[in-house]
């Protein structure tokens, strides 16, 4: 039996019958404010100034000073306030967790055919802070493929099959794309990782992953992996047969729950 979420900001019409509106994310002047910003991977909460958006309870953010580039969550904001500007760090910039779409389950993941619904660029502001102006990224690829069916093409060690295995089973692949061929994925780890590779007719090519390895690693195990299963599973319970000039996009539940449903105030979805 086909299970469907619809996730959008405000039900409209019949119920049973309900077509998900594909509204923009809202559009918000800055408010400025001095928030309350928890970060989980530290344990700690403290005070940034924000100038730059209208921040609510809820929202991640990242922040400059001793903690920029770790991800934190909003846990209170106060606009009524007198501060010396340089005593205090600021929020740089927040994740976009707007999702108005219709999401399908697939195992542990859920999946979307619309690129407009979670795609690549807004769900990894969910996991790291923007590159800066000056970052520049560089890499190469050689002609080496592999079959999907058959990941022993891929001449991973044991011991990176086994770790790959771990974080496959443990949820680690939170994120996966293909867009016309071209394959993106985030895998979490010590840092969120950014994979990329080319995927037609069965085969993977040019794959690779921002933990620069010089050879393949769990982070690339891992999703091939989630790859293989969540195709699977779209092709037997959805009937989706893939073509190289399509599109879909599978989330994990938690990552969905954690950053889009959790600490919101508003909003609504339905299963059906």
């Amino acid at each position: 039996m086909k299970r469907k979420i619809g996730f959008w900001n405000e039900i409209q019409g019949d119920a049973d019958n309900i077509t998900c509106p594909k509204d923009e994310a809202p559009v918000s002047s800055p408010k400025k404010s001095l928030v309350q910003v928890y970060f989980p991977k530290r344990g700690m909460n403290l005070s940034y100034y924000n100038d730059r958006f209208d921040l609510q309870v809820g929202d991640t953010v990242y922040v400059d000073g001793k903690l920029e580039g770790l991800r934190g969550r909003v846990t209170a904001v106060n606009y009524s306030f007198k501060i010396k500007l340089s005593d205090y760090k600021r929020v740089i910039a927040v994740a976009d967790t707007h999702i108005s779409g219709e999401l399908r389950m697939a195992g542990s993941h859920l999946v979307s055919f619309d690129p407009q619904t979670i795609p690549y660029e807004k769900i990894i502001t969910w996991f790291k802070a923007p590159d800066k102006e000056d970052d520049v990224y560089v890499s190469g690829s050689d002609d080496h493929s592999f079959r999907l069916d058959d990941l022993s093409g891929m001449k991973v060690t044991s011991a990176i099959a086994e770790r790959g295995h771990d974080y496959y089973t443990e949820n680690r692949v939170v994120y996966l794309c293909i867009d016309r061929g071209h394959g993106r994925g985030i895998v979490e780890g010590t840092s969120p990782y950014e994979i990329e590779f080319d995927y037609g007719g069965g085969e993977i090519k040019n794959l690779t992953c921002s933990c620069y390895c010089g050879y393949p690693c769990k982070h690339t195990f891992a999703a091939m992996l989630q790859l293989r299963e969540t195709l699977k599973l779209l092709e037997e319970k959805d009937g989706f047969d893939w073509n190289e000039g399509g599109y879909a996009a599978a989330i994990s539940q938690g990552a969905f729950f954690s950053f889009a449903v959790d600490g919101k105030t508003t909003g609504s979805f339905v299963f059906r």
